[in-house]
């Protein structure tokens, strides 16, 4: 006999995923793995009020009266790396890279999905092939290709993070495109919105929780990224991570204090972006992963 739905509902209530005690062992677990996240950033951010002298012999320990120099490992490294520059640079190209990926790859998520066609299968399958391709598999021949399209410059990196960004956004979007009623975009083509309208009225709305999602991943790797920028703007135009490495002195001397101040200030930006829009993430990967 088939069980009604309350029987079912009850199954639920006195059966629960987690029991006490396997809540309790959870709880610890996550804990601990939360901590030992936690730590790295703890040491760097205590190191950074050190002077570079004790770093080394103390690392592990809280600054004292004889180790404890105030802000000057920071306003030192800001001078040595010209911070002001350095985040200029990384603002403007993360800001402008994530707006380029979100709003390209909803729209050709959005054509993808809805026109049904060979090509549109193969695009589909060429994006999302795209994610399992290494950085390292394509960097000396992207360099390459990047300085003959004269592409090596803080405008042309944008289209450059656009095509290895492409592949993950394209398939989270399309997941979640396949959730929205299509009978809605028909009602506005009806009503007189062309493509274009119904996508940025109707569509892009329902799109938000993936599309911010996407631009936190996003958002992240730009920011972070040293390779990339490397390779194609070199150093006269240093984002945040490149300008970091410029610590370095002569014969392998590093200024430690320095560089664990300008780590901090580097890490500052995207933790605040990250826990303003975090609550977005799981639901957004899980819209764009599942549904459909």
């Amino acid at each position: 006999m088939a069980r009604s739905k309350k029987e079912k509902d009850l199954d639920l209530v006195e059966s629960p995923v987690v029991t006490g005690s396997q809540g309790i062992v959870l709880t610890i677990f996550l804990t601990f793995l939360s901590v030992l996240f936690l730590v790295p950033i703890i040491v760097v951010f205590i190191n950074s009020f050190k002077s570079k002298l004790y770093i080394s012999d103390q690392p592990f320990k809280f600054p004292n009266a004889d180790t404890f120099v105030g802000l000057r490992n920071y306003t030192d490294g800001a001078v040595k790396i010209g911070i002001f520059q350095s985040m200029g640079w990384s603002l403007f190209i993360t800001v402008s890279s994530v707006i380029v990926i979100v709003f390209l790859t909803a729209m050709t998520a959005w054509v993808i999905t809805r026109i049904k066609s060979k090509f549109t299968s193969i695009l589909y399958f060429l994006f999302s092939f795209s994610m399992i391709v290494p950085f390292q598999m394509v960097m000396f021949t992207l360099t390459f290709i990047a300085n003959r399209l004269h592409l090596d410059n803080p405008v042309g990196i944008i289209f450059i993070y656009l095509g290895f960004g492409s592949g993950l956004s394209v398939f989270m979007f399309s997941g979640f495109v396949k959730s929205v009623p299509i009978a809605m975009e028909e009602a506005a083509m009806i009503d007189g919105c062309t493509p274009i309208q119904t996508f940025f009225h109707i569509v892009f709305p329902m799109l938000k929780p993936t599309a911010i999602t996407i631009a936190i991943l996003n958002a992240m790797w730009i920011w972070n990224d040293y390779l990339l920028p490397y390779l194609v703007l070199g150093t006269e135009r240093k984002t945040i991570p490149i300008a970091i490495q410029y610590l370095r002195g002569g014969y392998g001397s590093v200024d430690m204090g320095a560089m664990m101040a300008m780590l901090v200030l580097a890490i500052i930006p995207i933790i605040v972006f990250y826990l303003s829009c975090q609550k977005y993430i799981i639901k957004g990967v899980v819209a764009g992963a599942v549904k459909g």
